[in-house]
Protein backbone atom coordinates (compact mmCIF):
# COMPACT_ATOMS: atom_id res chain seq x y z
CA UNK A 1 0.00 0.00 0.00
CA UNK A 2 1.06 3.60 -0.84
CA UNK A 3 1.15 5.98 1.90
CA UNK A 4 1.10 9.60 2.16
CA UNK A 5 1.89 10.67 5.92
CA UNK A 6 1.48 14.63 6.78
CA UNK A 7 2.85 16.10 10.09
CA UNK A 8 2.92 19.19 11.01
CA UNK A 9 1.57 21.49 14.10
CA UNK A 10 2.34 19.96 17.82
CA UNK A 11 3.98 16.55 16.05
CA UNK A 12 6.66 18.67 14.90
CA UNK A 13 7.20 20.94 17.94
CA UNK A 14 7.43 18.00 20.85
CA UNK A 15 10.22 16.09 20.81
CA UNK A 16 8.69 12.80 21.93
CA UNK A 17 5.11 13.40 19.62
CA UNK A 18 7.91 13.71 17.00
CA UNK A 19 9.70 10.38 17.94
CA UNK A 20 6.06 8.61 17.56
CA UNK A 21 5.23 9.61 14.62
CA UNK A 22 8.69 8.91 13.38
CA UNK A 23 8.75 5.44 14.91
CA UNK A 24 5.03 4.79 13.40
CA UNK A 25 6.62 5.64 9.91
CA UNK A 26 9.26 3.35 10.48
CA UNK A 27 6.76 0.91 11.36
CA UNK A 28 4.78 1.44 8.07
CA UNK A 29 7.50 1.00 5.67
CA UNK A 30 8.68 -1.87 7.31
CA UNK A 31 5.52 -3.87 7.12
CA UNK A 32 6.19 -3.57 3.42
CA UNK A 33 4.14 0.20 2.83
CA UNK A 34 5.45 2.66 0.46
CA UNK A 35 5.80 5.42 2.99
CA UNK A 36 6.27 9.39 1.79
CA UNK A 37 6.23 11.99 4.33
CA UNK A 38 5.52 15.58 3.67
CA UNK A 39 5.59 18.09 6.99
CA UNK A 40 4.89 21.48 7.91
CA UNK A 41 6.86 23.54 10.10
CA UNK A 42 4.49 26.62 10.61
CA UNK A 43 5.63 26.80 14.34
CA UNK A 44 8.69 27.07 13.85
CA UNK A 45 8.68 29.53 10.89
CA UNK A 46 6.53 32.15 12.80
CA UNK A 47 8.82 31.54 15.61
CA UNK A 48 12.26 32.85 13.27
CA UNK A 49 10.09 35.20 11.59
CA UNK A 50 9.42 37.01 15.20
CA UNK A 51 13.19 36.83 15.94
CA UNK A 52 13.49 39.17 12.89
CA UNK A 53 10.79 41.46 13.88
CA UNK A 54 8.24 40.36 11.15
CA UNK A 55 4.97 39.91 12.23
CA UNK A 56 2.94 36.96 10.16
CA UNK A 57 -0.19 37.74 8.85
CA UNK A 58 -2.47 34.87 7.43
CA UNK A 59 -5.48 35.13 4.99
CA UNK A 60 -7.89 31.93 5.35
CA UNK A 61 -5.32 30.15 7.00
CA UNK A 62 -2.56 30.85 4.76
CA UNK A 63 0.40 33.13 5.50
CA UNK A 64 1.27 35.77 3.56
CA UNK A 65 4.43 35.31 2.27
CA UNK A 66 6.58 38.39 1.17
CA UNK A 67 10.06 37.50 -0.35
CA UNK A 68 11.91 37.65 2.99
CA UNK A 69 9.26 35.49 4.87
CA UNK A 70 9.97 32.90 1.77
CA UNK A 71 13.49 33.09 2.39
CA UNK A 72 12.64 32.34 6.01
CA UNK A 73 10.84 29.45 5.09
CA UNK A 74 13.77 28.00 2.79
CA UNK A 75 15.87 27.66 5.96
CA UNK A 76 13.38 26.46 8.11
CA UNK A 77 11.04 24.08 6.09
CA UNK A 78 13.68 22.63 4.00
CA UNK A 79 16.34 22.98 6.06
CA UNK A 80 16.83 22.61 9.35
CA UNK A 81 13.24 20.50 9.75
CA UNK A 82 13.36 19.18 6.46
CA UNK A 83 16.90 17.50 7.76
CA UNK A 84 16.32 16.83 11.62
CA UNK A 85 13.13 14.64 10.21
CA UNK A 86 14.63 12.62 7.75
CA UNK A 87 17.74 12.43 10.24
CA UNK A 88 15.24 10.27 12.86
CA UNK A 89 13.51 8.32 10.16
CA UNK A 90 17.12 6.94 9.18
CA UNK A 91 18.19 6.59 13.14
CA UNK A 92 14.62 4.39 13.75
CA UNK A 93 15.79 2.08 11.13
CA UNK A 94 14.84 3.30 7.68
CA UNK A 95 16.76 5.14 5.00
CA UNK A 96 15.35 8.64 4.43
CA UNK A 97 15.80 11.26 1.89
CA UNK A 98 15.00 14.73 2.72
CA UNK A 99 13.74 17.11 -0.32
CA UNK A 100 11.71 20.04 -1.11
CA UNK A 101 9.10 20.16 -3.66
CA UNK A 102 11.69 21.42 -6.17
CA UNK A 103 14.26 18.63 -6.29
CA UNK A 104 14.03 17.26 -9.40
CA UNK A 105 10.98 19.17 -10.84
CA UNK A 106 9.06 16.44 -8.01
CA UNK A 107 6.61 19.36 -7.62
CA UNK A 108 5.81 22.51 -10.15
CA UNK A 109 4.18 25.26 -8.37
CA UNK A 110 2.01 28.16 -9.65
CA UNK A 111 1.06 31.46 -8.47
CA UNK A 112 -2.30 30.88 -6.14
CA UNK A 113 -4.70 33.49 -6.88
CA UNK A 114 -7.68 33.97 -4.31
CA UNK A 115 -10.35 36.62 -3.14
CA UNK A 116 -8.68 37.16 -0.07
CA UNK A 117 -5.52 39.40 -1.16
CA UNK A 118 -2.23 39.66 -2.52
CA UNK A 119 -0.32 36.71 -0.64
CA UNK A 120 3.09 36.72 -2.61
CA UNK A 121 5.53 34.04 -2.75
CA UNK A 122 2.26 31.26 -1.99
CA UNK A 123 1.98 28.71 -4.80
CA UNK A 124 -0.77 25.66 -5.36
CA UNK A 125 0.61 22.85 -6.90
CA UNK A 126 0.35 22.61 -10.97
CA UNK A 127 2.45 19.31 -11.88
CA UNK A 128 3.47 16.40 -10.06
CA UNK A 129 6.33 14.02 -11.12
CA UNK A 130 5.69 11.01 -9.06
CA UNK A 131 9.30 9.58 -10.88
CA UNK A 132 11.93 10.52 -7.97
CA UNK A 133 9.39 9.14 -5.11
CA UNK A 134 8.99 5.57 -7.24
CA UNK A 135 12.81 5.70 -6.99
CA UNK A 136 13.21 6.15 -3.44
CA UNK A 137 10.58 3.37 -2.76
CA UNK A 138 11.66 0.71 -5.08
CA UNK A 139 14.78 1.08 -3.35
CA UNK A 140 13.49 1.02 0.18
CA UNK A 141 13.81 4.64 0.90
CA UNK A 142 10.91 7.12 3.03
CA UNK A 143 10.96 10.51 0.74
CA UNK A 144 10.54 13.13 3.15
CA UNK A 145 9.18 16.03 1.62
CA UNK A 146 8.89 19.80 2.79
CA UNK A 147 6.18 22.38 1.21
CA UNK A 148 8.26 24.08 -0.83
CA UNK A 149 8.53 24.37 -4.67
CA UNK A 150 9.52 26.03 -7.84
CA UNK A 151 7.04 28.18 -10.10
CA UNK A 152 7.82 28.63 -13.67
CA UNK A 153 9.81 31.67 -12.61
CA UNK A 154 12.26 30.06 -11.24
CA UNK A 155 10.89 31.45 -7.51
CA UNK A 156 10.54 29.23 -4.99
CA UNK A 157 6.32 29.29 -3.20
CA UNK A 158 5.54 28.73 -0.40
CA UNK A 159 2.95 25.68 -0.42
CA UNK A 160 0.39 24.76 2.27
CA UNK A 161 1.78 21.66 3.92
CA UNK A 162 -1.91 20.15 3.39
CA UNK A 163 -1.81 20.90 -0.03
CA UNK A 164 1.15 19.31 -0.91
CA UNK A 165 0.50 16.12 0.98
CA UNK A 166 -2.60 16.01 -1.14
CA UNK A 167 -0.80 16.58 -4.22
CA UNK A 168 1.60 14.11 -3.42
CA UNK A 169 -1.12 11.47 -2.53
CA UNK A 170 -2.68 12.08 -5.92
CA UNK A 171 0.49 12.15 -8.05
CA UNK A 172 1.75 9.52 -6.97
CA UNK A 173 -1.58 7.34 -6.90
CA UNK A 174 -1.47 6.85 -2.98
CA UNK A 175 -3.95 4.38 -1.40
CA UNK A 176 -3.80 6.27 2.16
CA UNK A 177 -3.31 9.80 3.11
CA UNK A 178 -2.98 10.75 6.83
CA UNK A 179 -2.79 14.34 7.76
CA UNK A 180 -1.43 14.09 11.70
CA UNK A 181 -2.75 17.23 13.92
CA UNK A 182 -2.72 19.30 16.90
CA UNK A 183 -7.03 18.68 17.06
CA UNK A 184 -8.99 15.35 17.44
CA UNK A 185 -10.70 15.68 14.12
CA UNK A 186 -13.40 17.47 12.39
CA UNK A 187 -15.49 19.05 14.96
CA UNK A 188 -19.37 19.59 14.25
CA UNK A 189 -21.96 22.08 15.93
CA UNK A 190 -21.95 20.46 19.03
CA UNK A 191 -18.62 20.43 19.52
CA UNK A 192 -18.44 16.27 19.06
CA UNK A 193 -15.90 14.84 16.23
CA UNK A 194 -17.07 14.17 13.37
CA UNK A 195 -16.11 10.27 12.88
CA UNK A 196 -16.51 10.06 8.97
CA UNK A 197 -17.16 13.26 6.98
CA UNK A 198 -18.30 13.55 3.47
CA UNK A 199 -17.12 15.65 1.25
CA UNK A 200 -20.54 16.91 0.30
CA UNK A 201 -21.10 18.12 3.93
CA UNK A 202 -17.96 20.32 3.71
CA UNK A 203 -19.38 23.51 2.02
CA UNK A 204 -22.48 24.00 4.48
CA UNK A 205 -20.31 23.50 7.74
CA UNK A 206 -18.42 25.80 6.53
CA UNK A 207 -21.15 28.57 5.64
CA UNK A 208 -22.23 28.12 8.68
CA UNK A 209 -19.30 29.03 10.34
CA UNK A 210 -18.70 25.95 11.96
CA UNK A 211 -15.23 25.02 9.90
CA UNK A 212 -12.61 28.07 10.08
CA UNK A 213 -9.49 28.93 9.69
CA UNK A 214 -6.83 26.25 9.68
CA UNK A 215 -9.19 23.06 9.03
CA UNK A 216 -10.39 25.25 5.55
CA UNK A 217 -7.15 24.56 3.63
CA UNK A 218 -6.88 21.00 5.49
CA UNK A 219 -10.14 19.91 4.36
CA UNK A 220 -10.02 21.21 0.91
CA UNK A 221 -6.88 19.03 0.50
CA UNK A 222 -8.71 16.20 1.40
CA UNK A 223 -11.44 17.31 -1.33
CA UNK A 224 -8.64 17.54 -3.82
CA UNK A 225 -6.94 14.46 -2.81
CA UNK A 226 -10.45 12.44 -2.97
CA UNK A 227 -11.04 14.00 -6.56
CA UNK A 228 -7.11 12.53 -7.19
CA UNK A 229 -8.19 9.66 -7.11
CA UNK A 230 -6.84 9.03 -3.37
CA UNK A 231 -9.19 6.43 -1.94
CA UNK A 232 -8.65 6.79 2.21
CA UNK A 233 -8.51 10.17 3.62
CA UNK A 234 -7.76 10.44 7.39
CA UNK A 235 -7.49 13.74 9.62
CA UNK A 236 -5.95 12.29 12.61
CA UNK A 237 -5.08 13.16 16.14
CA UNK A 238 -0.72 13.28 16.28
CA UNK A 239 -1.50 11.97 19.43
CA UNK A 240 -3.13 8.35 17.90
CA UNK A 241 -0.39 8.30 15.63
CA UNK A 242 -0.02 4.50 16.46
CA UNK A 243 -3.27 4.27 14.74
CA UNK A 244 -1.92 4.36 11.67
CA UNK A 245 -0.76 1.11 11.84
CA UNK A 246 -4.13 0.47 11.29
CA UNK A 247 -5.08 1.76 7.85
CA UNK A 248 -6.59 -0.38 5.63
CA UNK A 249 -8.35 -2.41 8.17
CA UNK A 250 -11.20 -0.38 8.71
CA UNK A 251 -10.70 -0.33 12.73
CA UNK A 252 -9.29 3.20 13.09
CA UNK A 253 -11.88 4.70 15.50
CA UNK A 254 -10.24 7.96 16.52
CA UNK A 255 -10.11 11.06 14.11
CA UNK A 256 -12.13 11.94 10.98
CA UNK A 257 -12.29 9.81 7.95
CA UNK A 258 -13.00 12.73 4.83
CA UNK A 259 -15.12 10.32 1.92
CA UNK A 260 -15.92 11.31 -1.83
CA UNK A 261 -19.90 10.40 -0.83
Amino acid sequence: MKVVVKIGGAALDDAVLTGRCVRAVVKLAAAGHRVAVVHGGGASLTRLLSRLGKESRFVNGLRVTDAETRDAALMVLAGRLNKELAAAIQSAGRPAFGLCGGDGGAFKARKLQTDGGELGFVGEISAVDGRWIELLWANGGVPVISSLALGPDGQYYNVNADQMAAACAAGCKADALVFLTDVAGVKGADAAVIGSLSAARIPGLVAAGIIRGGMLPKLKACGDALAGGVASVRILPAAAVEAVSRLGEGAIEVGTEVTAA
